[in-house]
């Protein structure tokens, strides 16, 4: 597949490290119930992989926001397209992104999350592009940290492909264009 650069983060090192973040997870909320929130679609796969690790009382919700159109970039205007099924007051709410990158859409989501008055507000990422931030965002939990390279694979899309590899590769941009 001449679309794929190179792989980034092998099957192997993503289970064992969504099991270390897992744990961790567990260990923090002990004894307390646990609202996680995918972020549809990107972070599902790893979301599926997540929650059947923690050892916690869990409720799930799905959302759907973006700030990234059809293209490679953000375009740094968020799209809610579908908001939580419950409230979230007095919940200890863990929302469960891919990627953060510019951090545009996980802001925005934050803020308004805050505004509805939960217990506790963190963030659980797969993937933290720290070089791309244009925001003073900083998730709670991350599995890896990232260079500045566009990803695929392990739920990541370009146009809606690549999202059933089982690693996160690197894309070769030039071959998808």
């Amino acid at each position: 597949m001449n679309e794929i650069k190179k792989i980034l983060i092998k099957e192997s090192d993503i289970k064992r490290k969504v099991k270390e973040v897992a744990d961790t997870v567990t260990a923090d909320y002990a004894g307390e119930k646990l609202l996680a929130v995918c972020v549809l679609r990107g972070a599902s796969i790893f979301f599926a992989d997540l929650v059947r690790e923690i050892n916690l009382d869990l409720e799930l919700d799905f959302i759907s926001a973006s700030s990234y159109g059809s293209g490679t970039s953000s375009s740094g205007e968020v799209k809610m397209i579908k908001d939580l099924s419950e409230p979230i007051a007095g919940k200890n709410v863990l929302i469960v992104e891919d990627i953060v990158d510019t951090g545009i859409t996980l802001s925005y989501l934050k803020k308004i999350f805050a505004t509805r008055n939960p217990k506790s507000l963190r963030i659980c990422t797969l993937l933290d592009k720290p070089s791309r931030r244009k925001t003073e965002l900083v998730p709670e939990y991350r599995c890896f940290e990232i260079p500045n390279e566009f990803v695929v694979g392990y739920g990541l899309d370009y146009n809606e492909r690549f999202r059933a590899l089982k690693d996160v590769c690197v894309i070769n941009e030039d071959a998808v264009k």
